[in-house]
């Protein structure tokens, strides 16, 4: 079978240099970036391919070199990949869905801590050479966690993890899916989990049934004082739409490591928010989580040549 490996878009994960993707196979190819009309001739003579949150669209994927049977995305999202095609072509899919669980399920938390805190305003103050919650009174709220209510859409790997710590803080944990299951998880509908939580965590992948699930209608329904909290994927809120919940007090704060747009736009207002915490998508770029996500690449790779199972989307 033919291993010689391709990686078009290394950077994405190697932009510190510090990752080893000679573990793939015994022929790799890493580019640092690659443009839609350069695919072709760089996937030529591979046996496996390996993007991360790269387009690969039908019409890309029908033209592909009949030598290319492994399309492996190096992420737990595959919504760039277009899934119907590659199985037309014959070619398997696979992902890579539990690297980050540990690591994005913490900055969901991270930025629910902080926002019960005001830490973006306290800070914000510091910066500023404002010194007056050291000298007077607690300017900002700064609330407990324990016996709050955390509302979790998505109870996969990630989602799990979360409901995890939010239980050892003491929290009263819902969550809505579309496959609950009997798993001592307090299910309820998205209506519900929105009226009732005191804070909104989002971990469900990105498709055309999730896609601005979150929404001017939904962002109506929580509470005035509560916070959203996005580590999943930006599409699945509609930015326009928070913003001006945000601007107008429909909800309290929003805390988001994934953007519509990443980077966001420079005047994008939730830059200079002081109720929204902005972080670049760090939940899986921290260097233990990037070795992690190349060794099971690599055992994934390796499982699929000598015919065991791995975790095939397609």
């Amino acid at each position: 079978m033919n291993t010689r490996t391709v990686v078009l878009n290394g950077a994405k994960m190697n932009y510190d240099g510090k990752l080893d993707f000679s573990i793939l196979s015994d022929a790799v190819t890493v580019y640092d970036d690659t443009a839609q009309d350069q695919v072709l001739e760089r996937v030529a003579g591979c046996g496996i391919v390996v993007t991360k949150e790269m387009p690969v669209g039908a019409e890309l994927l029908a033209q592909f070199p009949d030598s290319v049977h492994l399309l492996c995305e190096a992420g737990t999202g595959y919504n760039n990949i277009d899934l119907a095609a590659a199985r037309a072509r014959g070619i398997t899919v696979c992902n890579i869905p539990a690297y980050s669980t540990q690591r994005v399920a913490h900055t969901a938390v991270m930025l629910l801590l902080n926002l019960a805190s005001s830490m973006r305003r306290q800070l914000d103050m510091l910066s500023r050479g404002d010194r007056s919650n050291f000298t007077g009174h607690l300017q900002c709220p700064h609330a407990e966690v324990n016996g709050k209510t955390l509302g979790v859409i998505g109870a996969g790997h990630i989602g799990k993890e979360v409901i995890r710590v939010a239980r050892a803080l003491d929290m009263e944990v819902l969550a809505y899916s579309r496959t609950p299951k009997d798993d001592g998880v307090c299910y309820v509908g998205l209506d519900e989990l929105l009226s009732r939580s005191d804070f909104v965590s989002l971990h469900c992948p990105l498709s055309d049934q999730t896609r601005h699930l979150i929404n001017a209608d939904t962002l109506a329904k929580m509470k005035p004082t509560a916070c959203l909290i996005n580590t999943s994927r930006g599409a699945l809120v509609d930015e326009p739409a928070l913003i001006a919940a945000l601007q107008n007090g429909v909800i309290a704060g929003a805390g988001l490591d994934v953007q519509e747009t990443e980077p966001p736009a420079a005047d994008n207002p939730l830059y200079d928010m002081d109720n929204v915490i902005l972080t670049p998508h760090m939940g899986w770029k921290g260097l233990e989580t990037r070795q992690r996500l190349v060794a099971l690449l690599a055992g994934n790779i390796r499982s699929y040549l000598e015919g065991r199972p791995i975790h095939v989307v397609s």
